[in-house]
């Protein structure tokens, strides 16, 4: 399709890398520049540590330190890094104390806010920076973002631990809080090797408001994330992304912190706002209770031998969707040129994949035990008649549509040589909604 995918290239120059001196926490945190092996022990923290605007070549080493969050703490974050090049910070332990700081609930960060400066009580803030390492870290109990990354170049996370973190909002949903946040035109950044273990919202994540520049040139590699009740991987307004051999389960639990009022419905691999020249490949998840792909902006792309593998009986699945949908929700894309290739998805509850749009080629997957539901069969216990006069959309194993969030015009696709199993699956293995013409796509 013509598409060159670039991953990040992140160059690190350090003139400071000599004999390291100990200093306590606090103190290193005022250092501009050099090499620090902090003092090992508990630090209690009432509040933030900024460190030096004008920051540079700095390199902290937290080995044998542990971070515990005081009650009474008050800031945006144990460390904030606000400006400044080259930075290098690694080993640190931050106990963020979430049930022991009574702030009140807080929901989504409104829509023309940034969470750089909306969420609190994060794990380590990080604006404007310039060459940012962090690595082998350790977060635990981070009511906020376990690492919130804003408007910064050349960042690299890799080998970090996060658990049990994320806080809720008034209705005791997740509010996408808990994992790792890149947001507001981050660029050349990767994570990678990270750990992410019952995190309430978005496990690994980009986002920017409409009005910023999209998040670029970024890898998300190697990752494993288990239990998150939001999405485990979402790319949100980006621009040459590669998300590739991450490893997952349990998406969509626990169940009751699923936010459902604002159909946050977990996925997989999610995407928003605008997005292309973006690829995910070979990322491997069982469990997913939800969608296992979402391509909501996702133009001019590939996904490729990705797989979300369901085992349990459909009611172990009270949030499950479609396997794969596509959507326009962003008004500056249209849904176009997207490779679907070498998918497998099995046990889903309703159907294989929503496609809208134009230029796209999906072959070679594997829809199984699709239809869990049995739909219509169960239509009023399963909502499988979703949009009136459509009853295919949720029982085929790919269903085009002609309109998602804004109309598209379905056309020119090329669809042939995928499998597909499941509850009536065989009557109806491509089916064409109202709008639809399937004599304008090859169907083989």
């Amino acid at each position: 399709m013509g598409v060159v995918f670039r991953t990040a290239g992140l160059v690190f120059l350090f003139s400071h890398l000599a004999v390291a001196a100990t200093l306590p926490l606090e103190e290193a945190a005022r250092q501009e520049t050099g090499t620090f092996q902090l003092a090992p022990g508990t630090v209690e923290l009432h509040n933030e540590l900024v460190l030096p605007a004008a920051a540079h070549d700095l390199k902290i080493d937290g080995a044998g330190v542990k971070i515990h969050f005081a009650a009474d703490f008050h800031g945006r974050a144990a460390l904030v890094i606000s400006g400044g090049h080259d930075i290098r910070i690694s080993g640190l332990s931050i106990d963020g104390n979430r049930a022991g700081i009574h702030h009140p609930p807080q929901g989504l960060a409104p829509w023309n806010i940034p969470f750089a400066k909306f969420t609190r009580d994060n794990g380590i803030l990080a604006e404007n920076v310039s060459g940012l390492e962090i690595t082998a870290a350790a977060f635990h109990e981070i009511a906020g973002f376990a690492i919130l990354v804003n408007a910064s170049d050349k960042v690299r996370i890799n080998s970090i631990t996060v658990s049990d973190s994320g806080s809720r909002n008034a209705k005791n949903r997740n509010n996408a809080s808990g994992g790792i946040l890149l947001e507001e035109g981050t660029r050349h950044f990767e994570v990678s090797g990270c750990n992410l273990q019952r995190v309430l919202g978005n496990g690994i994540w980009t986002h920017s408001l409409y009005t910023s520049p999209r998040n670029e040139d970024g890898q998300i590699a190697g990752n494993t994330i288990v239990e998150v009740a939001r999405d485990a991987i979402q790319v949100g307004h980006g621009t040459r992304i590669v998300v590739g051999k991450n490893r997952g389960a349990r998406i969509g639990y626990p169940t009751a912190a699923v936010d459902v009022e604002a159909e946050a419905a977990p996925c997989a691999l999610d995407t928003s706002g605008n997005t292309d020249t973006t690829r995910y490949t070979d990322n491997d998840f069982e469990e997913v209770n939800g969608k296992c792909i979402d391509l909501d902006g996702f133009h001019d792309g590939e996904v490729r031998d990705n797989s979300c593998i369901n085992h349990q009986e459909r009611d172990e699945y009270p949030n499950a969707n479609n396997a794969i949908v596509m959507n326009n929700s962003n008004p500056d894309m249209q849904t176009r040129n997207i490779l679907v290739w070498g998918n497998r998805v099995e046990g889903f509850l309703y159907s294989g994949m929503l496609v809208i749009g134009s230029g796209h080629r999906i072959s070679h997957n594997h829809f199984l035990q699709l239809n869990l539901a049995h739909c219509n069969q169960t239509a009023e216990r399963y909502g499988c008649l979703y949009f009136h006069g459509e009853p295919d959309l949720l029982r085929s194993g790919i269903y085009l549509r002609a309109k998602m969030e804004r109309p598209a015009d379905t056309r020119n696709n090329e669809i042939e040589d995928n499998e597909m199993t499941g509850f009536g699956i065989g009557s109806r293995c491509v089916v064409a909604g109202p709008g639809v013409d399937l004599s304008l796509d090859r169907i083989a």
